[in-house]
């Protein structure tokens, strides 16, 4: 549990000089304080578990020395409950417009500005909720799995074992295979730069509008291993330390501000307002992206970064996001009243964001961070580029029952019954070598969206 206060305040003011410049210029000071962070006391035992003999290590070295060997000042990252502040964050902005003739038909837009996200309580609570809540793990060293014995959390396997009370009483009063979870006492706040710059137009019935905007964000919060070796290695034989965990506890993980990304967008948009004298409107929306980020999970939410030492290891690989997607939307005036609807949503393959292990002769691994895009779907014309198409329809009629305004509608969705597969094979490649597709789309896997199905509703509006 923990009281937090989070106060925000914001200033804007606007000048327009003539009819046509217009100036934006605002800031926003914010301030949050998370008391199970600040307060947070680290543990005495696990302290004296860090300042303790180092499994496997020459004797008389602690395990806080195989860490700072391996780059890591632990020091930095436990609390005494008085070396962690808050802070204040200033998010500048500054917009403009330039209205070309002054009449609202052409007008020019950009603007840049600074956004400070929060490192969200569910995260930073770990750093309690898994000494007091986590599960504990415990090895047995055996061929096909090895460890290091060392009677805390890697056991000579015993018979005796297959019973839960003989199990339990392994943990039993300990802390043994317990994570141990470090939040570092100099945490930033996450933020984001934002860019954009485009026009709007007024042509006859239509209004378009284009704009590229740019998004760098950092210091996004991640976990990572905080194992070493010995040595202080991360790596040795293509194997990470995950048997030399904290003595008396299970693994070590340690968070830091390590994951940033890189978006470029380019939207582009028609749209011809429905009217009662055309009988019909029109939108066209297209959008191109360009993002890329230091992780290798396909789930946007991970927040661990386990298959590097460092998460500024990682590569800047493309996030798991369509580049392209357009979105035609149409409206018509039907026979008798009838109120008719399309839409058609084509979007590109979305990339498979893996860790590609083929052997890689050039990481201590074997395996590299891989962001590959699968073969796609035909649509009219063109290659396979597609990974989501949808084309569905709807007729709606409005009619009086009774006095109310009722109404009568016909759905008939993904109408060409596409399959939209979201599930992958993966087949990264051996020896060193990477496949040149390394990824298909899995035909019996799941699918995004629906397959099609007719949906009919009758409703009364009152």
């Amino acid at each position: 549990m923990s009281k937090n206060t989070l106060f925000d305040t914001f200033l804007q003011d606007t000048w327009t000089f003539n009819k046509h410049w217009t100036f934006d210029l605002g800031v926003r000071a914010d301030y949050n304080r998370t008391p199970a962070y600040l307060n947070y006391v680290t543990p005495a035992n696990v302290v004296a578990a860090l300042n303790s003999q180092a499994p496997g290590a020459p004797a008389g070295i602690t395990y806080a020395q195989t860490l700072a060997a391996g780059g890591i000042n632990i020091n930095n990252y436990i609390s005494n409950g008085h070396n962690r502040s808050a802070k204040w964050n200033f998010s500048p902005r500054l917009g403009a417009s330039y209205d070309i003739d002054g009449n609202q038909k052409h007008v020019i837009f950009g603007g840049v500005g600074r956004t400070y996200n929060q490192n969200l309580y569910d995260l930073l609570q770990v750093e309690q909720t898994k000494y007091v809540l986590s599960q504990p793990t415990i090895l047995f060293n055996t061929p096909l799995q090895p460890c290091v014995v060392n009677n805390s959390t890697c056991y000579t396997f015993n018979p005796s074992y297959l019973s839960i009370p003989a199990l339990q009483s392994l943990v039993a009063g300990s802390f043994a295979g317990k994570e141990v979870d470090m939040m570092p006492n100099n945490l930033k706040t996450p933020y984001s730069d934002q860019f954009s710059i485009g026009m709007r137009n007024q042509i006859g019935d239509w209004d378009t509008s284009v704009a590229v905007t740019r998004v760098l964000s950092y210091d996004n919060l991640t976990g990572f291993l905080g194992n070493r070796y010995p040595n202080g290695d991360f790596w040795q034989n293509h194997s990470q330390p995950w048997s030399y965990g904290l003595p008396g506890f299970g693994n070590l993980i340690l968070w830091g501000n390590g994951l940033n990304t890189r978006t470029t967008q380019l939207l582009l948009s028609a749209q011809k307002p429905y009217t009662e004298e055309s009988g019909w409107g029109l939108t066209v929306a297209y959008t191109y992206t360009h993002a890329k980020w230091n992780m290798d999970n396909q789930a946007m939410n991970n927040n661990y970064s386990f298959d590097e030492e460092f998460p500024s290891d990682y590569p800047y690989i493309s996030e798991p996001v369509a580049k392209s997607r357009l979105v035609v939307a149409g409206t018509l005036k039907g026979p008798w009243d009838i109120a008719m609807g399309a839409r058609l949503t084509l979007a590109t393959p979305i990339p498979a964001v893996n860790l590609a292990c083929y052997s890689d002769p050039n990481t201590p691994s074997g395996c590299i961070p891989v962001a590959a895009t699968p073969e796609g779907s035909h649509f009219l014309v063109g290659g396979r580029i597609w990974g989501y198409r949808d084309f569905s329809v709807q007729f709606t009629k409005n009619f009086k029952l009774y006095g109310l305004d009722a109404y009568a509608r016909a759905d008939i969705i993904n109408v060409f019954n596409w399959h939209n597969y979201s599930s992958y094979v993966y087949n990264y490649g051996s020896n060193g070598l990477l496949n040149k597709y390394p990824i298909t789309y899995d035909p019996t896997g799941t699918i995004s969206g629906y397959p099609r199905y007719l949906k009919l509703t009758v409703g009364v509006n009152f």
